[in-house]
């Protein structure tokens, strides 16, 4: 079987094949779900990124008085979580950007979904295999360049549905026991840091008048308040590190995902379709032309 023919018979299957995916739209409805899906982690790793932010913020300003002995100190164990406060503003700033790169590929795969595109790709399509299996050899030059335009048109058609299936199916290969690992990590530093913050804000914000015994047992835990420091201290100083280490997983896992992975996706489609424009579609005509080129070369030979 000439090579020519292979090539048409493989294109026309591959054409047909896309044809019935426009019509049934079964691949735009799982480009959708998948997108969705990430869409919703990004705004949940987002929420929790302020949280973490909101509940830092209230350990930085919060100040533990100590009296032994009748001196007066002043401490501010979350100010340890300082440089942290700076992670996760970033932190916060790149779960914003990864949740916007989700919304966008959303819009796109709506603006493909589109009825008038769905019917352009269904005439291009069918443009295409009038254009592989016309016998005529007239009008080659136009049956290539529309050929060229068709087969540009179906693969910009399907090119983010199959990046937005692609990018899913990376992240549960690669991705997702990182970011549940590092989701429930961050949970916890927060809810541990919140806890912190509550034993503490009592005895501030109790500002009545107190009895002479109230005021004794007052200055005994002041006194005796130094164990609670040290231990308020340690249980910051784990949840920054915990915060720094799981908040710098889940950038890489939304930067993977949302932003190096479409990179890597747009330069194959870009040299995909620098090809198809390149490409000299002899396949297109070939045949019948070398059919018509015998009679010519035998008249010649007479």
């Amino acid at each position: 079987m000439p090579r020519a023919l292979v090539q048409k018979i493989a294109l026309t299957l591959l054409v047909t094949g896309l044809i019935a995916l426009t019509h049934l739209g079964s691949l735009d409805r799982l480009g959708h779900e998948y997108t969705e899906a990430g869409f919703k982690r990004a705004l949940v790793v987002f929420a929790l990124s302020r949280g973490l932010n909101g509940v830092i913020s209230v350990a930085q300003g919060t100040e533990v008085a100590i009296e032994p002995v009748g001196i007066g100190l002043t401490f501010k164990p979350g100010e340890i979580l300082d440089p942290v406060n700076d992670l996760v503003e970033r932190f916060s700033w790149v779960m914003l950007t990864s949740s916007a790169s989700f919304g966008v590929q959303r819009v796109l795969l709506d603006v493909m979904a589109s009825s008038w595109l769905t019917y352009a790709t269904l005439g291009a399509g069918l443009a295409l295999l009038w254009a592989l299996w016309w016998t005529e050899s007239s009008l080659i030059k136009l049956r290539r360049v529309l050929c060229r335009i068709a087969l540009v048109l179906l693969v910009l058609r399907f090119s983010i549905a199959l990046m937005a299936v692609a990018g899913e199916h990376f992240y549960q290969a690669f991705l997702e026991t990182q970011f549940n690992e590092s989701q429930i990590q961050l949970e916890k530093a927060a809810t541990h840091i919140g806890e912190v913050n509550s034993e503490i804000q009592p005895a501030l914000s109790n500002t009545e008048e107190r009895s002479l015994l109230d005021e004794a047992k007052r200055v005994y835990d002041t006194a005796t308040r130094s164990i609670d420091i040290e231990s308020r201290m340690a249980t910051f100083n784990q949840a920054a590190t915990n915060i720094s280490e799981h908040a710098i997983q889940m950038i890489v896992v939304f930067l993977m995902q949302t932003v190096l992975f479409p990179l890597a996706s747009i330069w194959l489609i870009w040299q995909l379709l620098k090809r198809l424009l390149r490409a000299r579609l002899e396949w297109v005509g070939r045949d019948q032309s070398k059919r018509e080129a015998t009679p010519e070369q035998r008249s010649d030979v007479v």
